[in-house]
């Protein structure tokens, strides 16, 4: 039998689509070993991200490191920085044999892999972002509590500083059928939570003629889940009758939303051509904390995007300031080839954009210690998981979300695993990425 090892970055995405080829490569008779375990892979698969230099950079150190690690196994590099740079791929990282952009999926994979002879030089294989049209569903299957659903794939809305669309192609998705037949599996497999996953999932239906509320509604029936989750949706396209539908009428969609809102002044907004101004953006916040307050909302916020001065950062600021959310998800702004941001003035000096993520990141803080304050004595149901097992065979605390994305923890209880209880949320159980302290000062 074969071992292969899988490395994958980026997002939720990127992994529902590992865990496909996965399954294939499973019923190949392939053997999943852990890459950084003692074992000797005979095939390592690495899924990329493009998504900042920073993340094309993430994925050569990974892949040099797995190259070291594994010198024998014929190595695939594919995602998006696959798609987007391959040559750029081959040329600084040595030791790939294939190298395969975003439309080869599955079973397009396995016809390239021969007999896993190494190769002195990759072969690279890549379809040209326009003529990206077939839709590869997928659902991941790493973790037998949640699961992630492709639901969509591709994005024609081409922002400034986006290489996205190049790397994915058109919008497009699976049939509204299909992807419940795939929720019934999950459920068939013992998963409880599905978070719904895509690069514009908002634009679902384009492809099939169904909106993206056909699909939430359809897989509200699917009996055994116990709960979807929505991933990143645009604001433009989350609907009012979307938001009080999950208020008021479903029955297992989370009261969890993650809204991109990228700049606070619609001058930047401008730039980046967004498709929605902070008016638009500040009624969807409002919309939401007023019927679910309870709920989770996330937002994504972009710093130091050329053309946008002091004055403008000052003002997205305090906008966002302003914004009841839970949490921000600030990232650093970086030049991306092939995007038309790059003849947008002036440029941010890049100490000057880590200085403004660290300030929203600070912020963020602020946020997500208020909601957690906020939280604290109210029963929420928490789906708790299955921990990693120790080096000193003891298992790790379990953690758990609850169902507005607050992430707990407690001792290791083998009876709790993959079950969904009440549970009074106090600083003992709530655990946040600075730890229990954050919960000290209110």
């Amino acid at each position: 039998m074969k071992r292969v090892a899988y490395y994958t970055l980026g997002c939720r995405l990127n992994f529902a689509e590992t865990s496909t080829l996965a399954y294939r490569l499973q019923q190949l008779g392939f053997v999943k070993i852990n890459p950084r375990s003692d074992e000797q892979a005979d095939l390592v698969v690495v899924n990329t991200c493009a998504v900042t230099e920073q993340a094309t950079a993430k994925s050569r150190q990974q892949i040099n490191k797995l190259v070291s690690e594994h010198p024998n196994a014929f190595v695939v590099v594919t995602g998006c920085y696959a798609q987007i740079e391959p040559e750029q791929l081959a040329d600084r990282v040595k030791g790939i044999d294939l190298i395969v952009g975003t439309e080869y999926k599955g079973d397009n994979i396995l016809t390239l892999l021969g007999d896993l002879s190494k190769r002195d030089e990759p072969l690279v294989y890549r379809t040209q972002y326009k003529d990206i049209h077939t839709f590869h569903g997928g659902c991941s299957a790493d973790d037998r509590t949640r699961h992630f659903l492709k639901v969509q794939d591709g994005c024609d809305y081409f922002c400034t500083y986006c290489t996205i669309p190049l790397a994915r192609g058109r919008s497009r998705n699976g049939s509204i059928a299909e992807l419940v037949e795939m929720a019934r599996d999950v459920v068939a497999k013992g998963g409880k939570e599905i978070v719904l996953t895509g690069v514009n999932i908002g634009d679902f239906g384009r492809s099939t003629g169904e909106s993206f509320f056909d699909l939430c509604r359809a897989l509200d029936g699917v009996e055994g889940v116990e709960r979807y989750r929505i991933g990143s949706i645009e604001p433009n396209l989350l609907t009012d009758e979307l938001i009080h539908w999950i208020a008021e009428d479903s029955q297992r969609f989370s009261p969890h939303f993650h809204i991109p809102l990228q700049a606070g002044t619609d001058e930047v907004l401008r730039l980046m051509r967004r498709r929605y101004d902070t008016s638009l953006f500040a009624r969807k916040v409002e919309l939401i904390r007023t019927i679910i307050p309870d709920a989770f909302i996330g937002v994504d916020v972009m710093a130091g995007m050329r053309g946008e001065t002091a004055e403008l950062f000052e003002q997205g600021f305090q906008f966002i300031q302003s914004l009841p959310v839970s949490q921000l998800h600030p990232f650093t702004y970086s030049e991306r080839s092939s995007t038309r941001a790059l003849d947008i003035k002036p440029i941010v000096p890049m100490p000057e954009r880590h200085e403004r993520t660290a300030r929203l990141v600070a912020l963020s803080d602020q946020k997500l210690r208020t909601f957690y304050c906020q939280q604290m004595g109210c029963m929420r149901r928490v789906l708790w998981e299955q921990p990693p097992l120790q080096k000193d065979g003891i298992y790790a605390p379990m953690h758990g979300f609850t169902d507005n994305y607050i992430r707990c923890q407690r001792p290791y209880d083998a009876a709790l695993v993959n079950v969904c209880q009440q549970e009074t949320l106090s600083r003992e159980l709530i655990e946040t990425n600075q730890g229990p302290a954050i919960l000290i000062d209110r």
